[in-house]
């Protein structure tokens, strides 16, 4: 029997989890967050996610382990530095894979269906879509978007068209500015850092993120003044968070273009507070909005 130790855990990276915090979208915004049983069942599934997509993250490891060995940072993970061993790390994040989709069917079979997908596109991300120019960037954001469709399918409530296309930009954003940091972080040993990066240059990524931040607060303003929203959620209120949503798309933007940073968007997050503080803050006034006026 292969021992589990802690170094599983690490090699899940718990840091990287908050992204699954998209599963609760649809909770919030259906105007069931203090459904008691759906809040349950959501928090079950968000757990589920942080599980599979921690085996991603150990899969994907084990596929890089050359490569992070000459990296500086990476060469410390788990993995790289033999503290965890392939075997070990295989047999773990099959096991857990296994048992949370396991879990996924037996919760819902839309659920489990999606946590497949999710799951899959992850392993063929790891394998072959992060080596493909753009399509990378996509892969991640339609990684968000199943996170957010899973919870929906798991309280069985109609995803809007407008989650899914708010969802997909913000992801969309928040993937080439990782990578325009990436580039100016590593320079000429951006290849070596990630291979596709030599497909990048900054001219270009500078085109996408302009781009994608314009459609992200472009569709999410639509979104709060569209009247089949206001009609399903019942208030006119919304479009009050728009502030929020500009804020913190300009703060991170500041950020990534004047102060150098955003190549690890959960760490940034985490630790601006100024950043920080204006997200808990529109939670705050959403959930105001939707449920208290």
């Amino acid at each position: 029997m292969i021992k589990f130790h802690r170094n599983i855990i690490i090699s899940m990276r718990p840091k990287q989890w908050v992204k699954n915090s998209f599963v609760f979208a649809a909770l919030v915004f259906s105007q069931n967050l203090f459904n008691v049983d759906n809040l349950l069942i959501t928090t079950w599934g968000f757990l589920l996610f942080c599980a599979l997509s921690g085996t991603v993250y150990i899969i994907n490891d084990i596929f890089d382990i050359e490569k992070d060995r000459l990296h500086p940072a990476k060469a410390r993970r788990p993995i790289a530095s033999g503290a965890l061993s392939i075997r070990a790390a295989i047999f773990w994040s099959l096991l857990v894979a296994s048992l949370s989709l396991l879990i996924s069917f037996l919760l819902s079979i839309k659920f489990g269906t999606v946590a497949l997908i999710y799951w899959v596109l992850n392993l063929l991300y790891s394998v072959i879509l992060k080596k493909i120019v753009i399509i990378d960037v996509m892969s991640i954001a339609f990684g968000f978007l199943l996170r957010a469709i899973a919870g929906a399918v798991i309280i069985d409530v109609q995803i809007s068209s407008w989650l899914i296309l708010c969802t997909i930009l913000i992801a969309l954003f928040l993937g080439f500015c990782k990578r325009r940091q990436e580039l100016s972080i590593y320079k000429e040993e951006a290849a070596s850092h990630r291979e596709i990066l030599v497909e990048y240059s900054q001219t270009f990524i500078d085109q996408m993120i302009a781009v994608v931040t314009a459609s992200t607060l472009i569709a999410y303003s639509f979104y709060t003044m569209s009247p089949e929203v206001m009609e399903k959620l019942g208030t006119t209120h919304l479009n009050f968070t728009i502030p929020f949503v500009l804020y913190g798309i300009f703060r991170y933007l500041y950020l990534v273009l004047h102060k150098g940073v955003g190549d690890n968007p959960t760490r940034l997050v985490l630790e601006d507070k100024p950043l920080l503080l204006n997200i808990l803050l529109w939670g705050i006034v959403v959930v105001i909005i939707l449920y208290l006026i």
